[in-house]
């Protein structure tokens, strides 16, 4: 199995990195690397910078913006993204609901919705979980019934992210309650504004306001904003958390993470002499590179295995991955409370939309530190959770 680069691979690379250097403003990339709040305006434009080039949405099909990037390219694209600071496409329009309507809407949702997706006209959030439906998504209770030329969906969704910005909410309903539970279930587009959406906001343990409920009172929603057909939206939700997966491991994140490690330890005194110098810590520190290498060959040697061949079943090796990935990039945040130490202690971070206004106590950059590695408690669990991905291994690797 041959891991080098071509020619042409490492030119598209330096490409990459240098329009994200270039192109994305430093501000906002410095922000994504410091783990700072991101307001919706750096968001949108910084989505828009990428989608004016044509990157906003490389997977999609090229009828709709993609640009049949091979394996390889992906991968560069988006290691070279995450160790710029460049902020992701939002994932909920071009991972999530782009994708399904691409593949299974009809054209005049194609023609409505795709284009303003890429380009971050409307922000779309996820109507999935439920207070009584999260692992077990195909018990959700959200109803929706067919009355005349209208859905009427009644119910509530919890933990949907950013939903306090969105414009417009995917969301799976039950819509045959008679058929078992995965059969009865669509796929239906709503707008935000509609009356009888109601959105609450939940206060995660970080201190952020990242995740909310949704409640749903009578909508009424027009019966085209179906997508595809009636009690299918299973089929949908599995072929859309495939390309929620995509990239979950985040080698360059870690990587970016690790080089800001590694900067500030430089900085931080322990004993009057440079955090970098103590052995102990660099053990720490080293042990957690060597980790994130194996990782890194590991996600290249899935990418060699699909280089030149067509695009089908996924990758079991996709699963060790999501579990590796995720736990390296909590080691990561654990690192950085070691370095920032006991400045890590209060909660209140010194950044802008967070609704405090108590002056920092410590170094500015020790203020993330602590809100970022409660936040990333959740990478183990979204994304199908790594108990799920052990299981997935067991059956499909190991034979079980």
């Amino acid at each position: 199995m041959d891991l080098r680069f071509t020619d042409e691979e490492i030119a598209f690379r330096d490409e990459a990195r240098q329009f994200f250097r270039e192109e994305v403003p430093e501000a906002i990339r410095r922000k994504v690397l410091e783990g700072r709040h991101l307001s919706k305006d750096e968001i949108v434009h910084s989505q828009r910078i990428l989608n004016a080039r044509g990157w906003a949405v490389p997977h999609w099909p090229r009828a709709w913006g993609g640009q049949d990037w091979t394996p390889v390219q992906i991968y560069l694209f988006q290691d070279e993204m995450q160790q710029a600071g460049v902020p992701p496409p939002l994932p909920f329009n071009v991972s999530m609901v782009g994708p399904v309507i691409a593949e299974f809407g009809s054209d005049a949702q194609k023609l409505r919705f795709l284009p303003r997706a890429a380009n971050l006209d409307d922000w779309w959030c996820q109507g999935f979980s439920e207070p009584g439906a999260g692992s077990d998504l195909a018990s959700l209770r959200t109803k929706a019934v067919l009355d005349g030329d209208h859905w009427v969906i009644d119910g509530q969704k919890t933990w949907t992210t950013l939903a306090q910005h969105a414009d417009w909410i995917f969301l799976l309903c039950r819509t045959d309650p008679a058929a078992k539970k995965q059969e009865g279930i669509s796929f239906i587009l709503a707008d935000m504004r509609t009356p009888g959406i109601k959105v609450r906001p939940i206060q995660t343990i970080d201190g952020g306001h990242e995740v909310n409920e949704v409640f749903f009172d009578r909508v009424r929603v027009p019966r085209e904003n179906l997508v595809g057909d009636v009690n299918r939206g299973w089929d949908y939700a599995k072929f859309l958390l495939g390309n929620e997966r995509t990239g979950i491991a985040r080698v360059g994140t870690s990587k970016a993470r690790l080089k800001r490690i590694r900067d500030l330890a430089k900085l931080e005194l322990r004993a009057g002499r440079p955090l970098i110098e103590d052995r102990r810590f660099r053990e720490k520190l080293a042990a957690v590179e060597i980790e994130l290498k194996a990782l890194e060959i590991t996600q290249l040697r899935v990418v060699a295995d699909e280089r030149g061949h067509a695009r089908g079943k996924p990758n079991p090796a996709s699963s060790i991955l999501k579990i590796k990935g995720s736990q390296l990039q909590q080691a990561t945040t654990e690192l950085l409370l070691d370095v920032v130490g006991p400045h890590a202690l209060p909660l209140a971070a010194q950044d802008e939309g967070n609704g405090r206004n108590e002056p920092g106590i410590g170094p500015e950059h020790a203020a993330t530190a602590a809100p970022t590695y409660f936040n990333w408690r959740k990478i183990s669990i979204y994304g199908g959770s790594n108990e799920i991905q052990h299981n997935i291994i067991a059956k499909a690797i190991l034979g079980f």
